[in-house]
């Protein structure tokens, strides 16, 4: 069997190249099919004249009018696969390819394209004549499109994926994206897209309305996995400004990858006085100032954590905060309206008129903190005495003093092992003591005095 086969490829090669050969004389002259070889790039056989590679003869007559004298060898997979072996690998086929129709991409004789491809130089020509063009043309379009070169990302012919990729996603994407592999390569936190998913999980791989090719708008794109977030922030009154601006999340996130917890772009702090610290950025409060030269700094400030007390994202209490605080300079404590100090502090601290344990700041058992703020008529907030951020003087207190209108209210607390002395604009020069209770006797004040009382003159 095997000596017949040979014997058979033998009779072949030698009865068959003169035909090829005078085939090819005959086809191409004249009228017939002269204009085979005007393509600036023809195709081997036609243009060595072997029509009978690809052709085979029907008819003893040819032209025979109403018939057709030749047929193809075999389909056209078929007929270029002995001189185009090669067709990549995969499981996932192009469909032209799967159908083995070749000619639906490429001219068989030749043409005036690379690769003898039809419709325009530039793949995208090509492609379009199947893929609906209308995905590829949105404002933004990545720049492989742009150049028509498909192929920078796509096989052609097979691959192991469905969208025949060249490679893994974000293999694709790095190979070009040096930038961003660098990030990836540094970073000790990596957001799970990227990690878990591909790039294409937030990027529109051929074009978009939106910058870097996001395939939703921010902040909506992140909340198509972040939806407790989004529930949450649909229920409260303040958005922190970032959100609603052009980049969203992004003002904040890195939203790739970071060295730093949460995927931010830098350290906590800095981050937030980066606008919060710019004197340009009236009206916001220029935080870093405050900070500036202060030798003493708020619990979550020393860890270099804004979020500490402000909700980064939004919030419907004053500021941004995590919890109940007034808003206004006046105001007499209630259940409840101060519980997000009283998270960190002391939470009985406000309850008792009098006590041994709930606060230092006592004259005897008298608790000074109840006696400034439960007061109906000008219950003081803790700011009026305390400092948010950071101060120069003891227990956050500033001897610059609160604000008050246009007015900075001065104000020193000097404090002993046993109590203190505290002088303001608000009251004359008072002592206090936990062991020897300081008695109050009647005197001129420099304006309203807070710890006047009926009690006031009586020892504790």
């Amino acid at each position: 069997m095997v000596r017949m086969k040979i014997l058979a490829l033998l009779l072949t090669t030698i009865f068959l190249t003169p035909a090829l050969a005078s085939a090819g004389d005959n086809c191409l002259v004249g009228s017939c099919h002269s204009t085979v070889l005007s393509a600036k790039r023809p195709h081997s056989p036609a243009k060595d004249g072997n029509c009978l590679v690809c052709h085979v003869k029907q008819l003893q007559q040819h032209p025979t009018p109403g018939k057709k004298g030749f047929t193809l060898a075999a389909s056209s997979e078929k007929a270029c696969a002995p001189c185009h072996p090669s067709l990549g690998t995969g499981s996932q086929f192009h469909q032209p390819v799967k159908e083995g129709n070749c000619v639906a991409c490429h001219q068989p004789h030749g043409g005036d394209n690379r690769l003898l491809l039809k419709n325009g130089e530039e793949l995208s020509g090509l492609c379009f004549s199947c893929h609906d063009k209308v995905p590829f043309t949105r404002k933004l379009v990545h720049g492989p499109v742009t150049a028509g070169k498909c192929g920078s990302c796509h096989d052609p012919h097979r691959s192991d994926s469905k969208e025949l990729l060249i490679g893994k996603t974000n293999d694709i994407c790095l190979g070009c994206h040096e930038e961003i592999k660098a990030v990836l390569s540094g970073a000790r936190y990596v957001h799970p897209p990227i990690s878990v998913s591909s790039c294409v999980a937030c990027h529109d791989p051929h074009s978009s309305d939106r910058p870097s090719l996001a395939k939703n708008k921010m902040p909506d794109l992140c909340f198509d996995c972040h939806k407790t977030l989004q529930d949450r922030l649909a229920k409260v009154t303040n958005l922190h400004k970032p959100l609603s601006q052009a980049r969203g999340c992004g003002n904040c996130h890195d939203p790739h990858a970071s060295k730093v917890k949460n995927l931010l772009s830098t350290d906590e702090m800095e981050l937030c006085l980066s606008c919060h610290g710019d004197a340009k950025l009236a009206p916001l409060k220029n935080i870093r100032a405050e900070l500036k030269g202060k030798k003493n700094l708020h619990g979550p400030l020393l860890l270099g954590r804004c979020t500490g007390c402000h909700d980064p994202h939004g919030s419907s209490n004053f500021r941004l905060l995590k919890g109940a605080y007034p808003a206004t300079f006046y105001a007499p404590y209630a259940q409840g309206s101060y519980d997000f100090c009283l998270k960190c502090h002391e939470k009985n601290l406000l309850r008792f008129p009098d006590t041994t344990v709930n606060t230092k700041f006592r004259n005897g058992n008298r608790n000074l903190h109840y006696l400034h703020v439960v007061n109906n008529r000008k219950g003081r907030t803790c700011r009026v005495c305390h400092e948010a951020h950071a101060a120069d003087g003891p227990k956050l207190t500033n001897s610059a003093g609160a604000s008050f209108g246009a007015w900075k209210i001065p104000f020193v607390l000097e404090v002993t092992e046993t109590g203190g002395r505290c002088s303001s604009g608000c009251h004359r020069a008072l002592g206090y003591d936990r062991s020897k209770p300081v008695v109050y006797l009647p005197g001129r004040s420099s304006g309203f005095n807070p710890l006047s009382s009926p009690r006031q003159g009586v020892r504790n």
